[in-house]
């Protein structure tokens, strides 16, 4: 059996290169992700802007009936 010293080479810098470059577009799309991610995604809003989200306790969910939770299903359209 031959055994090409200059082909395994070849190999070897060819994966060499690759974990490199995938290494470098994970830390790059890391980057990228930080960069667009707000800082404080669950501050109040600013300006004219309305935060939606309304907190109710427990108590207030488990009164509810299965046709009044369907019915808000519907009229959301959620």
């Amino acid at each position: 059996m031959v055994v090409s010293v200059r082909k395994w080479l070849e190999r070897l810098r060819f994966l060499i290169l690759f974990v490199a470059l995938t290494y470098l577009m994970i830390y790059l799309i890391g980057l990228l992700s930080d960069w667009i991610a707000p800082v404080d995604r669950y501050r109040e809003p600013q300006g004219k802007a309305v935060k939606v989200f309304r907190q109710v306790p427990m108590e207030d969910l488990t009164a509810a009936t299965m046709a009044d939770r369907l019915r808000l299903f519907y009229w959301y359209g959620e």
